[in-house]
């Protein structure tokens, strides 16, 4: 089997293309892709524990920490002790991460948008069925191909 024919090759190739497309964007605004999802990932009135945002995105909690550090330096970011659980740290935007989040957020719709007007409905919905079943497919509890 050719790798153009496997499944995983198409997914990885097809992601790697949007992350440089992303990253290509967040550059004009001094960023890249990962510090988009995260920002994307905080709730812009509330915050979001520190705790809940790899998991969304599914970053490292190492690679999170960094990143949030560097967001945090940049004054993009700032942590707050939660008001009724002081053991829970939560992360807030700034303005300034208010507007890289605005960014984000537009550079995504305008991509979503641009594949919508090119890809009929009936065929994006067959392929988020097909993701779909991929995704539970592998994330069946095993970590292991059976």
């Amino acid at each position: 089997m050719k790798p153009n024919e496997t499944v995983d090759y198409n997914i990885k190739a097809a992601w790697h293309a949007i992350q440089r497309m992303y990253n290509a964007e967040a550059s004009k605004h001094s960023s890249t892709a990962a510090a988009g999802f995260v920002l994307l990932n905080i709730d812009a009135q509330n915050g979001t524990p520190a705790t809940k945002i790899a998991p969304l995105i599914g970053l490292e909690t190492r690679s999170l920490t960094r990143m949030l550090k560097s967001l945090e330096e940049n004054k993009i970011i700032y942590r707050a002790s939660d008001s009724r659980d002081k053991r829970l740290v939560r992360i807030f935007l700034t303005d300034l991460g208010k507007e890289k989040r605005e960014a984000a957020r537009e550079t995504v719709l305008k991509f979503n948008h641009r594949i919508r007007e090119r890809i009929a409905p009936e065929k994006l919905s067959i392929f988020f069925e097909v993701m779909n079943d991929i995704l539970q497919s592998t994330d069946n509890g095993k970590n292991e191909i059976a």
